[in-house]
């Protein structure tokens, strides 16, 4: 295995307070390394690569640029598992979500979830509702649902997450040429 050097020069020492700040992750600073989180972690049977205690390490460490651009902080099924087994109280679901946050807001936002914008853009929802679905609905006896993506293009637009999608990086890159 191959092991990486990190210069001092690539630490940002200020960076488990910019999480302390960030709501959720109040209590990065109590994480003593125990491994609890990792160990009861659902995700972690799936993939041994996450790794929820290297995450936080990380942080602590200043390893700002590594985290924010790391696949696995979007990897936490929230499931609170580590949240009570965590002997420190460090509610490790809640800082993940911090530490999403302060990502989205920088620039690193997962490919998955502009792609999951996009849908809710354009149709409403993460599913589009044809012809079919409808049909199978009312032979159930339930409503037909009708695509009304203006009324969630608006909720994208006020709270500022339409800028997350693939089409608005696309028009932004179209924009700086």
């Amino acid at each position: 295995m191959e092991e990486s050097l990190v210069e001092s020069s690539q630490l940002d020492p200020g960076f488990k307070y910019e999480i302390a700040e960030e709501p959720g992750g109040e209590h990065i600073r109590r994480c003593f390394s125990c491994g609890t989180c990792t160990a009861g972690c659902p995700v972690r049977v799936v993939t041994e690569r996450y790794n929820p205690r290297k995450i936080i390490r990380m942080a602590l460490l200043g390893l700002k640029e590594e985290v924010l651009s790391s696949d696995f902080i979007w990897l936490c099924s929230s499931c609170y598992t580590c949240y009570e087994r965590c002997p420190q109280d460090v509610r490790i679901t809640e800082l993940m979500n911090a530490i999403k946050n302060i990502a989205v807001r920088e620039g690193h936002i997962p490919p998955a979830l502009r792609a999951q914008v996009d849908l809710i853009r354009s149709h409403g929802r993460l599913i589009e509702i044809g012809e079919f679905d409808n049909e199978k609905r009312t032979e159930l006896g339930l409503p037909a649902i009708h695509e009304k993506p203006q009324d969630m293009a608006r909720i994208l637009e006020a709270t500022g997450i339409a800028s997350l999608g693939s089409e608005s990086t696309a028009s932004r890159e179209g924009n700086k040429q």
